[in-house]
Parts: C-alpha cells; sequence; structure tokens
C-alpha cells in the first residue's frame, strides 16, 4: 500500500491563519466553501463551555485549557469540512467521547445527520445533554458500539440502544450497516481496528475520515487488510496545518466496495486479535 504523508491536494494552505478562535474557526469552513454564522458560532462557542464544565466531574478531554479548546477541538473538528458531501448526508462519529469532531461538524453543516457512537454510559449521558442544551436537532447519540450498529442492515426498524423512542427518520434508526456517507473517527485506536469499525457503517462511493498523528505511517502496512475486507481503497494522507499544533493527519479511505459479511466481528470474538 502506498502512502505519501505529504499528499494533502484536497486542501490548500492558510495563509496566516488567526491563532483561535471563532476567526480561526470562519477560515477554517471557508476553505471548505462555507460561511459561519454568528449563531454557529455561539453554539461552537457555547459547546466548548458544557464540554470543559463536563470535564470536571468525568474525563471527557485531556485539554483544560480554554485557547487551546478552541483549537485542538472545535478547529481541529472544522478541518474535515472540506471532505464533506456537498449535499445534506449521514455522518457516523466512531468513539465520540465529548463530541469531537461529531458536534461541531453538526454545528457547522446543519443540513447533516449525525450519529454520536459512544459505548461509555457516563459519556454517552453527557452527549445528551449536550445535544438538547445546544439544540441540535440533526444528532442523535446511541450507547451501542459500533461493530454492533454495523451488524444492523440499512432499513431495518431496529433502534440504537438510546434510551428514548427514535423516529423511522432518525439516523440511528436506518442508517447502519452501509448506510452512511462518511464515518469519522478521533483518537479512538490504530487504524486496523478502526478500519473494521468504521467502514462496514459506510455505503459504497461514501468514505471514512481518521484523524491521525505522524504514527498512521506506521498503523497503515498493518491495516491494509482489515481495509479491504472492509471494502476500503488505498488511503490518502492529508496533512492538516493548525496553529499551535503539529503533525496532525486526516486520513481519507473510500469505500470502494461491500463490506465482508464476516465483519465487523462482535468485541467478544475480535478482542486482542486485529485482521491480519
Amino acid at each position: 500500500m502506498e502512502i505519501n504523508p505529504l499528499l494533502d491536494t484536497a486542501v490548500p494552505a492558510l495563509p496566516a491563519p488567526p491563532e483561535s478562535g471563532p476567526a480561526l474557526w470562519a477560515a477554517l469552513a471557508g476553505r471548505a466553501g462555507l460561511s459561519l454564522s454568528e449563531a454557529q458560532s455561539a453554539a461552537l462557542a457555547r459547546y466548548l463551555d458544557l464540554l470543559l464544565a463536563g470535564n470536571e466531574t468525568m474525563n471527557l478531554t485531556r485539554i483544560t485549557d480554554r485557547a487551546a479548546a478552541e483549537v485542538q477541538h472545535v478547529a481541529d473538528a472544522l478541518t474535515l469540512l472540506p471532505f464533506l458531501p456537498a449535499g445534506p448526508f449521514h455522518l457516523a462519529d466512531v468513539g465520540s467521547g465529548g463530541g469531537v469532531p461529531g458536534i461541531p461538524l453538526a454545528i457547522a453543516r446543519p443540513d447533516a445527520q449525525v450519529l454520536l457512537i459512544e459505548s461509555t454510559r457516563k459519556k454517552a449521558h453527557f452527549l445528551r445533554q449536550t445535544v438538547a442544551a445546544l439544540g441540535l436537532a440533526n444528532v442523535r447519540v446511541t450507547e451501542e458500539r459500533a461493530e454492533d450498529i454495523a451488524q444492523v442492515k440499512a432499513g431495518s426498524t431496529r433502534s440504537a440502544r438510546a434510551g428514548s423512542t427514535r423516529s423511522p427518520q432518525a439516523p440511528d434508526a436506518r442508517r447502519v450497516r452501509e448506510g452512511f456517507d462518511v464515518a469519522v473517527a478521533r483518537a479512538v485506536a490504530p487504524m486496523v481496528w478502526l478500519a473494521e469499525w468504521c467502514l462496514p457503517l459506510v455505503k459504497k462511493g461514501g468514505r471514512m475520515l481518521a484523524m491521525k498523528g505522524p504514527k498512521v505511517a506506521e498503523e497503515l502496512p498493518a491495516a491494509a487488510k482489515a481495509i479491504r475486507l472492509c471494502g476500503g481503497g488505498p488511503p490518502v494522507l492529508h496533512a492538516v496545518a493548525l496553529p499551535g499544533t503539529q503533525n496532525h493527519l486526516i486520513v481519507e479511505i473510500a469505500k470502494t466496495g461491500r463490506t465482508d459479511s464476516r465483519y465487523p466481528r462482535p468485541a467478544t470474538l475480535a478482542k486482542g486479535r486485529p485482521i491480519t
């Protein structure tokens, strides 16, 4: 598998970017041809308030400085905007944790239907509270594991285990196995596992976007078989420039075929046994 960590054809360099805050967010949105309204910028700031407040009672993020969070959470999430479809789409955020990148993307792209997948109950509860506080009607939360969700065929009436009734149009009710346009993940696991968890959720013609650091170049060779079995094409690495950060990369994997029916495996079978 050929890897070029310097390839970054989709995102132009951002000259002299603002250091942080709404000006940086607006500049990053502009790279995708978007304009953030005052209400959207306020929602992004409010999200950070909720995240940092929630972090005082549970482990949601190691970043506790507000200025750093503006860059490393919100701005980092917005670097994905140029890789998202132009029209309405369905997105799965695998291992959402405190809601990055899913919540900032849902705010910046209100035409997206977003499913936050977080199997830790306390974190999922925080996500539901945050989504409600922000009034994000285009976001749903599930405590199910990505492996379990991806075994539900698109069109099934089964809904995610979320503790409340879901409408048939909710993204966790029908957009399941090979039903999402995009699956994203940040700081969740090595690529061999991310490929097995994310690609089965993505429809043919969609894409997986993994937010990684420099070690991804070492992870990708080991993930080659998992990517192939789960229907992925050759990975493309895009360098990301953010103030005060280094070696941020977006790994883009197009879904070029159907996922082998054996995958993803249940967590109890796959534990400690990556696809090799």
